[in-house]
């Protein structure tokens, strides 16, 4: 695991500046690669690459980056892993390559150099992101792996070209002045996360999954290539199921998860695995313990509070297995000493809170291991999340209703302002008797949030404002103009709103959410996190599974069970689902409440009234005074304000 950056300029410029804004980029990265750095520059072409080193594979010097073709032509800079390298390498030895290193970086540039850069890309199996220079064509091509796995940011401005691991490495560049994006902002607030193609910085931009650019100017901007269009077209043509029953699923589920999780075991440095108690982790782990001569080592995180534990399963499901387990409980006070720091460590914006126990968790691994196998993208692929049948449920009965029945319920909902309903709520919640949690579960923005929904007529678009943060992100970023576009996409009949749900998830929610999460949690403190469930040849056989094989009885990851089930005893597994989840509407009413005033009053007060801080204002106090919990609409204010304070 890496960083990679890389600056390209339209004038010329003198090669000393060049090479020392390569540096200073790589440096800006070494938290993700501790074990050496590189530079190269091209002066001719005022262009620089740069490379910060996290050995795993062939720890010599051979392995060094950036990397040059045998032929001399081309130039590599590489961050992540290629699981089926070996296999490329033996068939490119075939045809005459001599290689002089063990590990995959000179693979993959011999490859691209050979067959291409998309077929390439079409053959590799892994999680990746890398940028090849063609000194000849004066080509700069950036490639990002299936799943978007590994992070990979660009763009241009000010007369450059710009490319990073992180946008930590664009904020030192002398005279590069990065200013918020308005619309990426508002997205923020809406999802918790800034979506690809978007990033926080007006003119940059992430280089979404499964897709490469070729970028042919410093100065002329050029628009990415999908290579792997599996995700983002599912659910719009004729079904292609798994023609056989259900034991051969499971049969056939067993052996790609075995097949991948044996790959991503080879490492030149210690490995583990986090293990959370759940059924993707605890699969990772039991297929990891099946396939390997020594105890496993295993890593688990709990919590002091009640409900938010789940060590007690994890330390079962190890004693079962026989890894080598360790546990830290972490306490509420040692929790939140890692809240102030989040904003640096998440070089945008990021308000999912389950980032807190991730980085607790990467911290107790990497004390013992360099690299450490995860049990994430299980519920995407599997239909696991419990929001999935829930909203189906909602869509169906939405459905059921007249339009002129939802027209009307939606102006009725829109009648009083969010603050007069919470205003009127309150009055007759004052007069019900104690354990009436109807009225009060109410408030004006979930009233005003339904209306929005019974509005739409696209399915998708109505999920979408379901599981939503700010729904009308409008209100609170003063100069955010929400796009209201009809882009209604057309999927076949034949695809059950939970499968199209799980697909949408997989496409967005998952890259810019929980794999961004994993990354800059891991990275921050130098390890290195695969996710084994997430290989391709997973993710096309799980899409091509009938629901009834994911959900059965109104439960997720039915056959990810039954697979499990294979290796660890039922009873230590099946129980409520709780996630990785963080007390933080308690935390920011109690102990971090100073820290989080602080902040709250900053927001309103500052960005040259980018947000309303009247709402902010009123949100904060309805959270303090207990009236509602406003944790998922405060947490992205607090990290936003976190996120812009911090000196990068």
């Amino acid at each position: 695991m890496c960083g990679i950056a890389g600056i390209w300029f339209s004038e010329p410029i003198d090669a000393e500046a060049l090479e020392s804004q390569a540096r200073r980029m790589g440096r800006s990265l070494r938290h993700r690669g501790p074990d050496a750095g590189g530079v190269w520059v091209d002066p001719a072409a005022a262009l620089g690459l740069s490379h910060r080193r996290l050995s795993i594979l062939d720890l010599s010097d051979a392995g060094a980056q950036p990397m040059r073709s045998q032929s001399g032509r081309h130039v590599m800079v590489y961050n992540g892993e290629c699981y089926n390298f070996p296999e490329l390498r033996r068939e490119l030895e075939s045809g005459g390559c001599e290689f002089r290193s063990k590990g995959d970086t000179e693979v993959i540039l011999e490859a691209c150099v050979r067959w291409g850069v998309r077929e390439t890309l079409e053959r590799l199996n892994g999680m990746f992101a890398f940028a090849l220079w063609d000194e000849q064509l004066r080509e700069l091509v950036l490639a990002r792996d299936r799943i978007g796995i590994k992070p990979l940011y660009y763009g241009w401005a000010q007369g450059l070209f710009w490319f990073g691991s992180e946008l930590k490495a664009l904020r030192v560049l002398d005279g590069v002045q990065p200013r918020v994006d308005v619309e990426s902002l508002g997205l923020f607030f809406k999802y918790g996360y800034v979506p690809a193609p978007h990033s926080i910085f007006l003119g940059f931009r992430k280089l979404p999954s499964a897709c490469y650019v070729v970028v042919r100017s410093a100065s002329r901007e050029s628009e990415p290539e999908c290579y792997w269009p599996l995700v983002r077209n599912f659910g719009m043509h004729e079904r292609d199921d798994f023609g056989g029953g259900r034991l051969e699923a499971v049969e056939e589920l067993d052996a790609l998860l075995r097949r991948s999780v044996r790959r991503q075991m080879i490492s030149d440095v210690p490995l583990g695995a986090f293990l959370s108690g759940g059924i993707d982790s605890s699969t990772v782990v039991a297929l990891m313990q099946a396939q390997s001569s020594r105890a496993v080592k295993t890593f688990t995180i709990g919590f002091e509070e009640a409900g938010f534990n789940e060590a007690d399963s994890a330390r079962q499901i190890a004693r079962h297995l026989g890894t080598d387990h360790t546990e830290l409980v972490l306490t509420p006070g040692e929790a939140q000493k890692i809240v102030p720091s989040l904003g640096g460590m998440f070089d945008e914006p990021f308000a999912d809170a389950s980032q807190i126990p991730t980085w607790a968790v990467s911290r107790l691994t990497r004390t013992d291991v360099t690299v450490s196998l995860s049990g994430d993208g299980g519920d995407e692929l599997f239909a696991g999340y419990r929001n999935y049948a829930l909203n189906a449920a909602r869509l169906r009965r939405i459905d059921r209703l007249p339009t002129a029945a939802r027209r009307w319920l939606s102006s009725g909902a829109r009648t009083f302002s969010e603050a007069g309903w919470d205003r009127m709520l309150d009055r007759i919640s004052g007069v019900l008797p104690a354990g009436s949690p109807g009225v009060r579960a109410l408030c004006g923005h979930k009233l005003h949030k339904y209306a929005a929904i019974l509005a739409s007529h696209d399915t998708m678009r109505r999920r979408d404002l379901m599981d939503s943060h700010w729904f009308a992100p409008e209100q609170l970023v003063r100069a955010f103009e929400p796009d209201l576009q009809n882009r209604e996409r057309f999927y076949s009949k034949q695809y059950d709103p939970v499968e199209l749900m799980a697909a949408a998830d997989l496409l967005q929610y998952l890259p810019d959410d929980i794999l961004t999460k994993l990354d800059r949690a891991s990275m921050a403190v130098g390890l290195e996190s695969r996710v084994p469930v997430l290989d391709h040849e997973v993710v096309e056989f799980a899409l091509r599974l009938p629901l009834a094989f994911k959900r059965t009885h109104g439960e997720g990851k039915w056959i990810l069970r039954q697979v499990l089930g294979k290796y660890v005893p039922s009873r230590y597994f099946n129980r409520p689902k709780q996630g990785f989840s963080v007390p933080v509407a308690a935390w920011i009413r109690g102990p971090l409440r100073d820290w989080a005033e602080v902040l709250i009053n900053s927001a309103c007060n500052h960005h040259d009234g980018l947000l309303d801080g009247a709402i902010v204002r009123a949100k904060w106090q309805d959270h303090l005074r207990g009236r509602r919990n406003w944790e998922k609409l405060l947490w992205p204010v607090l990290m936003f304000e976190a996120w812009s304070q911090h000196d990068f």
